[in-house]
Formats: structure tokens, sequence, C-alpha cells
């Protein structure tokens, strides 16, 4: 269902609170695209439209390895992040704006309210896993740049270049198509070359002992300012999670996600009674609202997107986003990996 805002429905342009309007009165719709609910006892695992794979991996290393909920997202993402081919991650992430690779990551999991975080982290394709470290080995939730780069070091990751030939040929037609006035020479007339993408995955599992945990991990808005952080390893915007309640994770434009704490919106929105879709509806609504005018298009709404990805303790999870035709993965035991229309702002 895609709700017609004109530019946000009444409720949204209110207080925000669940209940009547466009987004409650989405609620069955809500659980027919971009909704579902697990088979009682078995593994769940939901993650981004690039996390096919990585649902599978996570699945696995639950199931067949017996691995904890945080251990199994971690390696699901890593299958995403070991993958050239996948600019939004890992090795072959595409450059700041100087054309270096700057990761971040966070992992939480909701039993013991634990969480771990890595920031600019140069060097080290699996910030995921660097951040999992820093989860169980410090008493720190972040770490960022030269320090999270030698915490890995100190805990045996190979550090190496992760910029490959096609992240550099990408960021080179970049920076060639800035100015018409500067010295660079493009080998290109195509304007979409010049464009900034950005990308991100997100995977959470649930276990069957109810038992969640879930991770985000991302090489960040393409061609940023060096240092820039979104909000992927930040706990409560890119990614939240606690057993009394259940899990989100964001894609999209970091900064927005950063304002409304979107994540843990979604979480405790979940809390107060809103089914997962019903929730992510919410915050995206309260993030469209607050979009600052440089970043409105000519019909008023915002010119970006911004995903959720929701599921909750007794296992209904939902995805929506701010733009149509969005897509996210999802998985189990009984119905494999497997793609899932999301439901639309």
């Amino acid at each position: 269902m895609a709700v017609a805002l004109g530019w946000l429905p009444r409720s949204a342009q209110g207080a925000g609170s669940m209940g009547t309007g466009a987004v409650g009165a989405g609620a069955a719709a809500g659980r027919a695209r971009g909704a579902g609910r697990r088979s009682v006892g078995r593994p769940l695992c939901i993650s981004s439209g690039n996390g096919l794979r990585a649902v599978e991996a996570a699945l696995a290393a639950s199931t067949a390895d017996g691995a904890a909920p945080m251990h199994a997202v971690v390696a699901g993402v890593k299958v995403v992040e070991d993958d050239p081919n996948d600019m939004s991650v890992g090795y072959g992430g595409l450059p700041n704006e100087r054309g270096v690779v700057e990761l971040d990551a966070a992992v939480m999991e909701g039993r013991l309210h634990r969480a771990g975080a890595v920031g600019g982290l140069q060097g080290y394709r699996n910030p995921a896993a660097v951040a999992l470290k820093v989860l169980e080995r410090t008493d720190h939730v972040m770490l960022v740049g030269a320090g999270a780069a030698q915490f890995a070091a100190a805990h045996g990751f190979r550090e190496e270049d992760l910029l490959t030939d096609a992240a550099r040929a990408r960021w080179l037609r970049w920076k060639e198509q800035l100015s018409d006035d500067d010295d660079w020479l493009s080998h290109t007339g195509d304007p979409a070359e010049g464009e900034r993408p950005g990308g991100t995955i997100h995977c959470a599992l649930l276990d069957p002992a109810g038992h969640i945990a879930c991770t985000t991990t991302t090489s960040g808005l393409a061609f940023k300012i060096p240092g820039r952080v979104g909000d992927s390893p930040i706990i409560g915007a890119g990614l939240y999670c606690t057993d009394e309640v259940g899990s989100c994770g964001a894609t999209g434009r970091g900064e927005a996600v950063i304002l409304e704490a979107g994540s843990f919106a979604v979480v405790e929105t979940m809390r107060a009674g809103a089914t997962p879709t019903e929730a992510c509806l919410e915050v995206l609504a309260r993030i469209a609202r607050h979009a600052p005018a440089r970043h409105r298009n000519a019909a008023g709404g915002p010119d970006f997107d911004v995903k959720f990805y929701a599921m909750s303790v007794d296992g209904e999870y939902g995805s929506a986003g701010i733009r149509p035709g969005g897509r996210f993965a999802v998985g189990d035991p009984d119905g494999g990996a497997r793609l899932e229309d999301m439901h639309a702002l």
C-alpha cells in the first residue's frame, strides 16, 4: 500500500502517535505486503534487499552451527562485505571524496543489551566482525578512525587496500564530472555516472528461544567528506534491538535517520503496540515531515529514501521505505531465503 500524502497524512502532521490516520488504517494491508510471521519455534532472519545471501549464511550459522544470533548475523553480512561487486559495503565499497574507503558498522544483541561499533575504519574489510570484537572484548561501545584500525590489528584482522579497480574507476568518474571548469577531463558523457549512491546492509536474527541480535554495516555515502559517519554504527539510529520488544535496522540517508533516532523509535513504537510495519511507517512519516527544504523535491516530499526493517520477538516482521518499489530479504528454515515487497510511505 502506498499512502497518498500530499505531502503527509493528517496523522503524521500531528503529534506522531499511533492510532487513527493513514498509518493505522494501513495495518491490514501492511500485513499483506512488507509483513509476515515466522513459524513458531524456528529462527527468523531479515535483511535489506541486498542481503539474500546474508540471510542464507546467517540461518546456516544459526541452525547448522548453533551460533548465537549476534555471531550468526555477522557471519551473514560477511558474505556481502567480502563481495567486491557490492560497492555498498566492505571490500570494494565506494570511497570518500579523497578515494579512501571508510567503513562503519555496529552489532547489538538484545538478551544482555550489549553493543559494539566502529566508525571511519580504514584498511579492514569486515567492520561488523571488528564491531563484534568491540562488544565482546571491551567496556566501550564505539571505536573510530585510527583507534578502530589499531584495535582490529591487535585482534588479528588483516589490513589491506579496500579500493578495487571498479570502485576507483567509479570515484574518478565522479571527480571528472564535478565541474566543467576544473582540470579533470571526463571520458564519458553519461550524467548518471556523476550520481552519489549510498548503500548499506542490515541483518537481524531471532532464534527459537526469543533472543534477538542485529548488525548494520556500510561503506557509507559515496564520495563523502572524510570522517563523515552516518547512522549505521550509531546504536538507536542505524540499528537497535532488545529481547523485550524486537529489532529494527535502517538503510538510506543516514543523517535523516540519526535525527529521529530512527531504529530506536521504531522499536519503541512497537513496544507501544504497533506492528513492525506500522512502526516503520510511523517513523518514516516523522522523517518525511522533518526533511529540510534543501532535501525536498518539487512535490514537497523528501528527495531521498530511508528504509526500515523490523521484527518483534514474537516473530512478526515488516519493512517499509519512503519510496515505493523496495524489497527486503526474509528467511527461515521452512521457507528458505526469499525477497518480499516492502510497504511504502
